[in-house]
């Protein structure tokens, strides 16, 4: 399994539109959600899924009924301790 970036554009979303789609997200039919950043005045929001492909991931949208811009396979991770550890 691989984790996936994607990005969504849906200006004047709310916080209370997006956790309307929880339960659909929670089943995670194609992709498994792993987590949410959004910023409601602008719309924007980015999701890391894990899932088998990209297709896997859009699939997963398609279901939710959400519209998803961008999908983009993660190949490199650091949390901060990894990170801080990567420059000593």
């Amino acid at each position: 399994m691989s984790l996936f970036l994607s990005i969504h554009q849906a200006p004047g979303i709310s916080e209370e539109e997006v956790a309307a789609y929880g339960p659909e997200v929670a089943k995670g039919v194609h992709a498994t959600f792993r987590h949410l950043f959004a910023n409601s005045d602008s719309g924007y929001i980015a999701t890391v899924y894990e899932a088998d492909s990209e297709d896997a991931v859009r699939a997963e949208f398609e279901r939710v009924g959400f519209p998803v811009d961008t999908v983009t396979e993660i190949d490199v991770e650091f949390d901060a301790a990894q990170l801080n550890q990567a420059t000593a």
